[in-house]
């Protein structure tokens, strides 16, 4: 009991407490206090890439047919549906609950574990969310733009929703060792298949940008806010205080 409140209702309540008691305000569309480290991280991130994962990525790749590669995300994709699952409740989302709820229960039991995607076949599109957007829904403000070691673009609402999403997923406590161990491992395999098939945009946004820094960070902001407002019309102008300097692409 005690281990399931540490692992999943404290978080959330926590969380939760952080919106009640923070409003979300309009975000300041080009406030960036921490540029100065994040330029440090972004070359960083970016070195990284460079040196180990756009050439894994194109190795792994050039070595795994398209079929397999498509398997593999499917099956990474998965195994994220019960935390989604969650956050859709935490939403009062209940429609998408249900419908992620029969997408992972169809992929998994006629879709091989979700190798295969029979779910949207069959109309049942992922109704893709995270904990970074239920504290959007609880209004809690977006806080900071940074860019995160290894991971990238994120915002300071968005990063605390990545670290939640680990804790309260509820196959964490489902698998247990080896399995879990096949779930990370299917999971970074995935990441280098989306760097694969990405490649040209990705290359292009950090070695042919003027400022790959202000780029990603306008993209980042850009979809992640479409993203959580619904519709282009709904979601909030991102002013980029460098477009004067380099353009707009």
């Amino acid at each position: 009991m005690f281990r399931l409140f540490f692992k999943f209702v404290l978080p959330i309540s926590a969380a939760g407490w952080l919106a009640a008691c923070s409003p979300a305000p309009a975000p300041d569309l080009s406030f960036d206090p921490l540029e100065e480290q994040n330029r440090e991280v972004h070359l960083a991130n970016r070195d990284l890439d460079r040196f180990v994962v756009r050439p894994t990525s194109n190795a792994y790749g050039s070595v795994l047919p398209a079929p397999v590669r498509t398997g593999i995300g499917n099956f990474a994709s998965n195994l994220g549906l019960p935390g989604m699952v969650l956050n859709n409740l935490l939403q009062f989302r209940v429609e998408d609950a249900g419908a992620n709820t029969m997408r992972f229960l169809l992929n998994t039991t006629l879709g091989f574990g979700g190798l295969l995607d029979i779910a949207t076949d069959a109309g049942l599109a992922e109704r893709s969310t995270d904990f970074g957007e239920t504290l959007y829904v609880w209004g809690a403000p977006e806080g900071n733009y940074i860019e995160l070691p290894v991971v990238g673009p994120s915002t300071e609402r968005h990063a605390v929703g990545r670290v939640v999403d680990t804790i309260i997923n509820p196959l964490n406590s489902v698998l247990q060792s080896p399995e879990r161990g096949y779930a990370t491992v299917t999971g970074v395999a995935a990441r280098f298949g989306d760097r694969y098939r990405f490649s040209d945009f990705v290359d292009n946004v950090l070695y042919e940008s003027e400022d790959s820094y202000a780029q990603a960070r306008l993209l980042y902001l850009q979809n992640r806010r479409f993203q959580l407002s619904g519709s282009q019309a709904e979601a909030p102008d991102y002013f980029d205080p460098y477009e004067d300097i380099y353009g707009s692409e």
